[in-house]
């Protein structure tokens, strides 16, 4: 099955996710696509829909290929500026899009390497694991521009986004997992907060290392590294 496909498999689980009126068979159809190569559904504390491949184990993963961070935004994104009522300009989408990759990737490789024992490398090995990670249905409260005089503009929340994730083995291309799971932003404990750029970055990596502790703690625990 095509990354296509299965991103837009991963969109729909993450719509399931945020409204779980719907019926179950259509959660049944997409858990069939990201299991389609015989990975089986598994629990993961902290992860919304998990599905490892029967037997797969990371312990012989040393190191991380960690691929380029995707972004994509939720369909029915169509914010205006901060303080304006001046719809967002596509040069401030991409910003916001490439922003928001950076942050991720860079999330995962200071939870691995710095925090963890995992080197980040650019080439395939034995000991190597590639992860390719997604960000889909990216929702932005109110983006902030950074231009001079605007308003403020306070919310609840700065957005929301899922992560769609698959461990590979790096030489025989190999999937050993896929992950989905949604998180929303809290800002201020939920409390009505000032959203501007150095908020809604903030709350991107505090989702972003959440997500890469729940990696770096399953490499962690195959290779027998802390609790028991």
């Amino acid at each position: 099955m095509s990354v296509t496909r299965l991103l837009a498999s991963a969109l729909l689980v993450s719509t399931i996710l945020v409204a779980p009126a719907f019926a179950a068979s259509p959660m049944a159809e997409l858990e069939q696509a990201l299991s389609h190569d015989g990975l089986q559904k598994v629990k993961v504390k902290g992860l919304d829909v998990v599905f490892a491949r029967p037997g797969a184990t990371l312990a012989g993963y040393g190191k991380v290929k960690l691929e380029p961070v995707d972004v994509a935004f939720r369909k029915d994104w169509d914010p205006e500026r901060t303080g304006s009522r001046l719809k967002l300009r596509a040069e401030d989408r991409e910003k916001i899009r490439s922003g928001v990759a950076k942050i991720v990737h860079d999330e995962f490789a200071k939870e691995l390497q710095t925090r963890g024992s995992y080197k980040v490398v650019g080439e395939a090995g034995p000991d190597v694991l590639r992860v390719n990670v997604h960000i889909v249905n990216l929702y932005v409260t109110a983006p902030d521009t950074n231009e001079a005089g605007r308003s403020r503009t306070y919310t609840v929340s700065a957005g929301e986004m899922t992560l769609f994730m698959e461990l590979y083995d790096s030489e025989t291309g190999e999937v050993l997992a896929r992950i989905v799971d949604h998180q929303e932003a809290r800002g201020a404990m939920g409390r009505l907060s000032f959203s501007n750029s150095v908020m809604n970055a903030g709350e991107a990596q505090l989702i972003a290392s959440n997500w890469a502790r729940v990696l770096r703690n399953a490499l962690d625990k195959a290779h027998g590294i802390g609790k028991k």
